[in-house]
């Protein structure tokens, strides 16, 4: 039963009481959005209030971020804060790309099926999907789609984008983007990174996020900071300022323009001007680890993908995964096939993990 205690807020002349809706020792493995907000973000949000602080981005927040964004990314870098991921992808793409241009991305990639169409929709691109077996692109499967430019009936193939971790949890090495970038580069085609779990691929990885961005040719990063403990916010990272135009004037036309932006860049510059980032982005990979143990060892269960990051992809009976929603929260991935999901985050718990196992056991032997 969710607690509902009261949390009083203000003074005895004035005050609002706000009431608490759920019991927060409860967590789920239903996504990493599901999370609360790290404290330490907490803390940063709340020392960047009080007083005034130009608006728009003149704040003082917001051009120290550029130096702390430099230094993961290199001297040319650039963020432009957002409100969120879609927004991000949609702002970078849109910057990246002529009225008529294409994007190449996986099939199952973010952009293409989980943003509502807002690339296509919104940022007056088209999206040239090729299917992928485990969410990655290889040059070879880039040619699928790229191709006809100078064909007025097909929109024009002027980006690859990738994601790093894939939608399916796995990672890219730094040589297989390095090939992507030089492929795509070499067909005049530019390179967008969708890094919504950035953080949790350079865990994997072991090395610093700039191993397999900029230095192996990424032109534009959408950085993710949402699901590694952020309340809310993500930025456009421009790693090479020619593959962009205007993204000031397309920020504001998409609607990412925050007026009070020192909010979005002090949680910014609080996960990533120490290692917060890589903390919890360890943390969230190493409990998708434990959890992926303790399913290789119970019968009846397939899994799907490597765990290389916090996602493990699994394959059950479908009541058993129903009756086991009924319990813990996640969501299915491929209902026909029995596909789910669980997620892992900042905030997830050895206890969370162990206990969702023993759920699952129970029920895989109803």
């Amino acid at each position: 039963m969710a607690h509902s205690a009261t949390v009083r807020t203000g003074n005895a002349t004035g005050g609002t009481d706000a009431r608490r809706h759920h019991d927060p020792a409860v967590r789920g493995f239903a996504s990493d959005n599901y999370a609360g907000v790290h404290p330490e973000i907490l803390e940063a949000i709340a020392l960047a209030n009080g007083g005034h602080q130009v608006a728009y981005g003149g704040d003082e927040y917001t051009e120290h971020l550029q130096k702390v964004i430099r230094s993961h990314f290199g001297p040319y870098s650039e963020a432009f804060p957002v409100f969120n991921g879609t927004g991000a992808n949609v702002t970078a793409l849109q910057a990246m790309t002529d009225r008529w241009g294409a994007v190449v991305c996986a099939e199952s990639a973010h952009i293409n099926v989980d943003e509502g169409g807002a690339p296509e929709r919104m940022a007056g691109l088209k999206l040239l999907t090729v299917p992928t077996p485990d969410g990655k692109l290889t040059p070879e499967l880039i040619d699928r789609q790229a191709w006809g430019w100078e064909d007025e009936h097909r929109a024009m193939p002027q980006v690859v984008s990738i994601t790093q971790n894939t939608e399916l949890g796995t990672v890219y090495t730094p040589d297989e983007i390095r090939a992507i970038c030089e492929h795509a580069h070499g067909m005049g085609m530019k390179v967008h990174l969708d890094g919504a779990r950035i953080a949790n691929a350079a865990a994997s990885l072991d090395m610093p996020m700039r191993t397999f961005t900029n230095t192996v040719g990424v032109d534009v990063l959408s950085y993710g900071g949402t699901k590694n403990g952020m309340m809310f916010g993500e930025a456009v990272v421009v790693l090479n300022p020619d593959a962009v135009r205007q993204m000031k004037h397309i920020r504001k036309m998409s609607m990412q323009l925050a007026s009070k932006m020192r909010f979005v860049s002090v949680q910014l510059e609080a996960l990533l001007a120490k290692d917060l980032w890589l903390r919890n982005a360890r943390h969230a990979n190493a409990m998708a680890r434990r959890l992926a143990a303790g399913v290789r060892e119970a019968d009846g269960v397939e899994i799907l993908y490597p765990v290389q990051a916090n996602a493990v992809f699994a394959r059950l009976p479908h009541e058993v995964s129903r009756r086991l929603q009924e319990r813990y929260r996640f969501y299915f991935w491929d209902e026909i096939a029995g596909d789910v999901r669980w997620m892992c985050g900042f905030d997830t718990q050895e206890e969370d993990v162990d206990g969702f196992l023993q759920a699952l056991k129970e029920e895989l032997a109803r």
